[in-house]
């Protein structure tokens, strides 16, 4: 299981940490700082790779490929790629500094007692909380500038390609009235609209519904769900699938906002029950993406279980 996996990797990498280094990467479970998230270039808790000697650094990979599949330790390491690219793009590399990614731990992992993860910098935001031995995934933030490289050795490379290309695709894929639907708007939003919010919360429903899509439209729009919700192992990410389809595959809803063209603004989200998806493409070459548990979001769900089952008292959930 991932959750029980997740903790001995966490274990690992504190116990190859001197203690100046481990009092920086690990903090109460109860800190302000778990639940403060956000995928803007600011002061982060945690340990930075910047800071990680070559030992550290390889034990703190080894925990991020233990948290995500294979693909979405990929698209995390094209991540920390862009942001080096990004920096010689803009000319100050200094600041677009993949070395200023941070990893910080929560708690103490393992059973005993809920813990938390948490992996970010600019255009990056993973968060994990355990409890017992399942883990919660969300909010899961990734972001690419230039979402395709113009220049250089790693030109053409696009690390949220599937993210916009099955995006677009399926908005193609609509006839005229199923398309009129879906659109909500002319124009993309500049962000994605739920931002950095402790709870993801939009007032509606709004698009085409899959209630009104053909059996092979639905199995189009979850693969382009599953694209998210596989960026994290097997177990995981059928546990997400599976809460969407008990919540009902039909109440989801799929829409538009911009261009429908490549290299124009442009967004899509698809919305329902129990999960939410958003992608902005600000200016048609800068990618915001977020997955988003709206019962689960930082182990909310979880922690209530754990608690419901006489494991200690619960974290207060902050408004």
């Amino acid at each position: 299981m991932t959750a029980d996996a997740l903790e001995a990797a966490a274990r690992a990498f504190l116990d190859g940490l001197d203690h100046a280094s481990r009092d920086r990467a690990q903090l109460a479970f109860q800190s302000s700082d778990r639940e403060d998230w956000h995928y803007v270039p600011r002061r982060r808790a945690g340990l930075a790779l910047g800071d990680m000697d070559g030992s550290e650094l390889s034990a703190a990979h080894a925990l991020l490929r233990t948290g995500l599949s294979p693909a979405g330790y990929r698209k995390l390491e094209g991540i920390l790629l862009l942001e080096g690219i990004l920096g010689g793009i803009e000319g100050n590399p200094g600041f677009r500094d993949p070395g200023r990614y941070h990893l910080a731990l929560f708690g103490q992992p393992g059973h005993e007692a809920p813990w938390g993860l948490r992996f970010e910098g600019h255009h990056l935001s993973l968060n994990f909380t355990s409890a017992g031995h399942a883990v919660a995934t969300t909010p899961a933030f990734l972001g690419a500038n230039p979402s395709e490289v113009p220049s250089g050795p790693r030109k053409g490379l696009r690390v949220l390609a599937s993210e916009e290309d099955l995006g677009r695709a399926f908005l193609a894929s609509l006839p005229p009235a199923q398309r009129q639907r879906a659109v909500i708007a002319p124009a993309a939003p500049l962000d994605i609209v739920t931002e950095a919010s402790r709870r993801a919360a939009l007032p509606s429903f709004d698009g085409l519904p899959a209630a009104e899509m053909t059996p092979a439209q639905r199995a189009a729009l979850i693969r382009l769900l599953e694209v998210y919700a596989r960026n994290f192992p097997d177990d995981v990410a059928d546990g997400h699938l599976d809460r969407i389809a008990r919540g009902g595959v039909e109440r989801l809803h799929f829409a538009w906002a911009g261009s429908a063209a490549p290299k124009q603004p442009h967004y899509y989200r698809i919305h329902g029950p129990t999960h939410l998806i958003e992608y902005d493409n600000r200016g048609g070459d800068h990618i915001h993406t977020v997955f988003r548990d709206l019962q689960d979001d930082f182990g909310d769900s979880l922690l209530a279980r754990h608690l419901q089952e006489g494991h200690g008292a619960h974290v207060p959930r902050r408004p």
